[in-house]
């Protein structure tokens, strides 16, 4: 049972190298290519995109009244973000030099570069900026989780549980007793070594 989960978690592998192989060929046929934090589009593409970009006003015209009243409920969970976001900060910088885990590199999860394209009013730069950073926190938080659970817990549950993180299916299946703390222990100093592989 083991070797088939081992074999599927490997086709899942194969399969995200080949999907940002697809992205990366996407990017040539979008003509823009990424050059560090700048992300460059051909020239005439550039001009066709700024050409498309919607004033504010006329935005704002076409834009529901249902969706402007939900504004302060959508920006109002800045502050539970930003809130999460310095409490699980804190929290790594605690416990994981304590726990000997390697710390989660913020860099991999927040990504800022969607105010780069022309097309995008001011509103739309900063609503997707906004996005971008909600994304990133949950993202960024269930890593950091997902590694406390690896050390702490390392046990699947006997429910059939969606969106589990990237761990889980190392963890051992419900009612494995046998040998229990021998196994909790190796995955530990598995984690341990998670700098050496691609987080």
């Amino acid at each position: 049972m083991n070797r088939t989960v081992n074999n599927i978690i490997s086709e899942i592998r194969a399969l995200e190298e080949e999907l940002e192989a697809l992205i990366a060929h996407q990017q040539t046929d979008l003509r823009y290519k990424v050059n560090g934090a700048k992300i460059e589009f051909e020239k005439t593409i550039l001009a066709k995109q700024k050409a498309l970009k919607m004033g504010l006003i006329q935005w704002l015209s076409r834009s529901r009244v249902r969706s402007i009243a939900s504004i302060p409920f959508i920006y109002g969970m800045a502050l539970p973000l930003g809130f999460m976001h310095l409490s699980i900060e804190l929290y790594q910088a605690i416990c994981f030099p304590l726990y000997n885990i390697p710390k989660v590199k913020r860099a991999h999860y927040f990504t800022v570069d969607r105010q780069q394209l022309p097309y995008l009013n001011i509103i739309e730069k900063f609503n997707c900026a906004y996005c971008s950073y909600g994304n990133a926190v949950i993202a960024y938080t269930r890593e950091i989780i997902g590694r406390t659970e690896l050390y702490w817990c390392p046990i699947k549950h006997a429910k059939k549980t969606l969106g589990t993180h990237k761990h889980y299916q190392q963890f051992m299946n419900f009612g494995e007793y046998e040998n229990y703390h021998q196994k909790a222990k190796k995955l530990r100093g598995e984690l341990s070594d998670l700098d050496q592989k691609k987080t």
